[in-house]
């Protein structure tokens, strides 16, 4: 094996890991469909409680799935790479094939 292929399969590992908590999931798929939220858009959709999703947007900060921009006193998230786009249209396509953006949150892939 070489030490690209070594590299790139850590850089990968890292990536399904932080991707490897539903919460965390759920706010990249909501970022991926709306583009950019607000945390406290984020908090209404995911369901999570306030400092549990500081948390998780910490932790996708930090490994660079998410990138912020702050306005006033709001902090707006968005996805940081396309190549984080690409795997959650991937993982949407398997696994939530008939969910169509825009309907309510209830209705969203539960498989």
């Amino acid at each position: 094996m070489s030490p690209e292929f070594v590299g790139q399969a850590a850089q990968a590992a890292t990536v399904m890991k932080a991707m490897a908590h539903e919460g965390r999931l759920r706010v990249l798929c909501y970022l991926s469909e709306a583009g950019e939220l607000s945390a406290g858009e984020l908090t209404h959709r995911v369901g999570l409680s306030q400092s549990a999703l500081s948390q998780h947007l910490s932790l996708l900060r930090a490994e660079g799935l998410v990138a912020t921009r702050k306005e006033a006193q709001s902090v707006h998230y968005r996805i940081a790479d396309p190549k984080i786009r690409a795997l959650l249209s991937a993982l949407h396509d398997i696994y939530c094939p008939d969910f169509v953006v825009g309907q309510p949150a209830e209705s969203h892939c539960e498989r």
